[in-house]
Order: structure tokens, then C-alpha cells, then sequence
């Protein structure tokens, strides 16, 4: 069992201290590979190994003067290391270890949001399995329509999560790219084995072309991904808002003890989790979008979409695991009404089981068209004079002549709306 109050911080991975110490092994990563192939004394790898550090608010005194973050990250490592930092930095450009370092910090964040996920989805599975033939009306267009389950409704959240891990780990794959390539990406003042062993050794595959940077189409797709992971997490939380609504009330997110709903009105209890949720989904589709803008860029490499990512890259990641967080405890701690759910499917007098009417008396002989009309004219009786659709149907000789009272009670039995439930769930790997 995944704990999900155990997992790391995703604000660490963005923090400032965690950019800059992927920089740092970035950077000795490339010494070690330059040693290798004899273009550094292995001692002075080692020097620089040993000494290696940096000081952030050293950094910003100096990034204050130079206006130029990797430059001022580069003076003060140097600070530490003393004559040896020479080597730092060899052939490379700022971009080598700005992309090279994001990349790292999107696929750390992608493993802490799967972890979220497959929590979240595990949450989902069990009150999958609690309420797996509980029923509860079908709505479509917002309109009663058939019986169906609440365990149902959180299979098919299950499989949707399902789907969104399969295009994060996808996304994961994508992003977890690495290029030490140099100014124009040609390697012209690097080797290849330097590039192939800095990235095998922070994890990441090599870029196959560069161009300085890393084409930002990979980015894009990343952060599509956590959109569309947001946007399910938004469509889950505004059915737990509907449902919620009074004159439904067939679940309702947690509300705790002490917890107040409304400044002016003592009574209300609002789905304020679900409600953040939905917000918040909005925030990361549009940086989603920014993200798409930043693909297009003068000769496949200019500046424009650095100042972009500092702010969308970090912010969608880290509220993607917030909602994360916040979903799997509104649906831990679901309060789901059954009875409720019970009295809505009562609410249309029978009208549910119209089509397994119609349906019976197609199988009877009678025209499809036929028998909507005749199925229809009760329906409208019973809703438009609030009157019990069995009993209409029950006294309508045209249905009579074709089916028996026998029947008619097979036909008004709620349970044919479970029947296959066993197998969904089966199909969709709940069992």
C-alpha cells in the first residue's frame, strides 16, 4: 500500500537548492566523462569532486552583478574549487545544463504525481468495490435515464486514472532527455561520449540533435499530459459537486468536525474541496497552452520561452500534486447516501424502465416504432399527471394483448441493471 503522506515534497524538486545541486552533477558528470577519454587529469576530477559546492545566496550577489544565472552559478562553484574549476563548464553552454537540469526535475516530478496517482486510483478501486451494486440513477444531459451503480460510476474514474498513468509514464519517457551538445548543438568543442556519459549517468537518454537546446515539443507534451490529468480530476470533482447538490444529495465530499461552510448561512456545507480542484485544473490547461507556444522558436532556439517555463513548468507540477492530494481525500472520505439514491431512482414513478419495456415488445412482434409510441404515451401520462407508470402500464390493453402481468413484473425489476457489472468490473481490471 502506497502511503501517500510519505512520498517527498514535490516543492523540493523544484526548490532552488535542488536546481542548482542537478546543475552541480550535471557539471562534474562532464568533467568525469572529459577524464575518461584523457582530456582532464583524473585528479583534478577528483579535487573537483571533493570541493564542489555553492552557496545560493553567494549566487544571487553574483547573478545581481552578471545578470546571467549560470554564469554567477559557474564564479562561485569556482569559488570552491580554486584553480581546478577551469575545467568546469568545458565546451559547454548554459543551456547544456538549464535543459538537462529541468529535465531531470520534470521526470522527478512525474515519478512523485504516478505515486499520487496510483494512490488516488487505489482509493478509487475500494469504494469501487464497497458500492459495486449499489444503485443509483443514470443521468444523461443531466436527466434521469437508467438505473445503474455507484460502483459503476468509480470503475470508470478507475480506468480513466488508468489512462492517465499510462500517458504520464509515456510523458515521462519523453522528457527524460539530456543533451551536453554545446553552443549550436553541433558538438563542435565536445566529445559525443561526453554527452552519451553524462546522461547515462543522471538517468536520461541523449537527445539524438540538438539545437543548444532541447526542442520544446518534448515539454509540450508533458505538460498536456498533467493537463489532461487535471481535466479528468476536474470532471471527477464536478460530479462529487452535482451529486451534492441538495435536491440530489447522493454523496458528499467530507466535511469536518468544526469545519464552517458559509460566513453567513450556518447551515451550508459546500463541496469546497471539489470546487478547488475544479479551479485549479483551469490554471494548469492554460499553462499547457503556454507551453505549446514555447515549441515555436526563432531558428529552433532563441530565449523566449525560458522566462515561460520558469513559472508554468514548476506551478503545474506542483499543483497537479496538490489536486492529487486533495481528490484522494475527498474520495477517502466520500459520505455516500444510498438510500438517497434509492429515493431519486423512485423519484420518475417506473418511467426508468421504459426501454426494457419497449425492447419487450419489439421481442413480442410489434414495430420498434410501434412500440416507442405506445411505451411513450404512458411515460408522458405518468410524468405529466404524476402517475405510477406501472400501473398505466398495466391498464394500457395494447400492451396487454402482448404481454402478460407475469412479465410485466420481470420487465420492472431492477435487477437486469446489475447483471453485468461483474463483467465490466472484470474487463476494466477491478477483479
Amino acid at each position: 500500500m502506497i502511503n501517500r503522506y510519505t512520498l517527498p515534497e514535490m516543492g523540493a524538486v523544484w526548490s532552488e537548492e535542488n536546481k542548482l545541486r542537478n546543475w552541480l552533477k550535471i557539471e562534474i558528470a562532464a568533467c568525469e566523462g572529459w577524464a575518461q577519454i584523457g582530456k582532464i587529469p583524473s585528479e583534478a576530477v577528483a579535487a573537483i569532486r571533493e570541493r564542489a559546492d555553492f552557496d545560493v545566496r553567494r549566487i544571487q550577489e553574483i547573478e545581481a552583478e552578471v545578470h546571467h544565472d549560470v554564469i554567477a552559478f559557474l564564479t562561485n562553484v569556482g569559488e570552491y574549487v580554486g584553480d581546478e574549476s577551469k575545467y568546469i563548464h568545458l565546451g559547454m553552454t548554459s543551456s547544456d545544463i538549464l535543459d538537462t537540469g529541468i529535465a531531470m526535475q520534470m521526470r522527478d516530478s512525474a515519478d512523485l504525481i504516478l505515486e499520487k496517482l496510483k494512490y488516488l486510483q487505489s482509493a478509487v478501486a475500494q469504494k469501487a468495490g464497497k458500492y459495486k451494486y449499489t444503485l443509483n440513477i443514470g443521468r444523461t444531459h443531466g436527466i434521469h435515464g437508467e438505473p445503474s451503480t455507484f460502483g459503476l460510476k468509480m470503475a470508470l474514474w478507475y480506468s480513466e486514472l488508468q489512462r492517465n498513468m499510462e500517458r504520464l509514464q509515456e510523458a515521462r519517457e519523453v522528457i527524460a532527455y539530456g543533451a551536453i551538445s554545446g553552443a549550436v548543438g553541433n558538438l563542435a568543442h565536445l566529445d559525443p561520449r561526453v554527452e552519451g556519459y553524462v546522461c547515462q549517468s543522471l538517468d536520461l537518454k541523449t537527445c539524438a540533435v540538438s539545437t543548444q537546446i532541447i526542442q520544446r515539443d518534448r515539454h509540450a507534451q508533458f505538460m498536456t499530459t498533467l493537463a489532461v490529468i487535471a481535466s479528468s480530476l476536474e470532471k471527477m470533482a464536478t460530479e462529487i459537486r452535482n451529486l451534492q447538490r441538495t435536491e440530489i444529495l447522493e454523496a458528499e465530499e467530507p466535511f469536518r468536525k468544526g469545519q464552517k461552510g458559509s460566513s453567513a448561512m450556518p447551515h451550508k456545507r459546500n463541496p469546497m474541496m471539489s470546487e478547488r480542484v475544479a479551479g485549479l485544473s483551469r490554471v494548469i490547461r492554460g499553462n499547457a497552452l503556454a507551453a505549446m507556444e514555447n515549441v515555436a522558436l526563432w531558428h529552433e532556439r532563441d530565449l523566449t520561452h525560458s522566462s515561460v517555463e520558469r513559472v508554468i513548468i514548476p506551478d503545474s507540477c506542483i499543483l497537479l500534486h496538490y489536486m492529487l492530494d486533495k481528490f484522494t481525500a475527498i474520495i477517502e472520505g466520500l459520505v455516500v447516501y444510498e438510500d438517497k439514491m434509492t429515493e431519486n431512482i423512485d423519484k420518475t414513478r417506473g418511467l426508468v424502465f421504459s426501454q426494457e419495456l419497449m425492447l419487450s415488445l419489439v421481442v413480442k412482434g410489434l414495430l420498434r416504432e410501434d412500440a416507442y409510441r405506445v411505451v411513450q404515451r404512458n411515460a408522458m401520462r405518468s410524468w405529466n399527471e404524476r402517475l405510477d407508470f406501472k400501473e398505466l402500464v398495466l391498464k394500457d390493453q395494447e400492451i396487454m394483448n402482448l404481454l402478460s402481468a407475469e412479465e410485466i413484473e420481470q420487465i420492472f425489476d431492477l435487477s437486469i441493471y446489475t447483471a453485468n457489472v461483474d463483467y465490466i468490473f472484470r474487463r476494466c481490471g477491478l477483479e
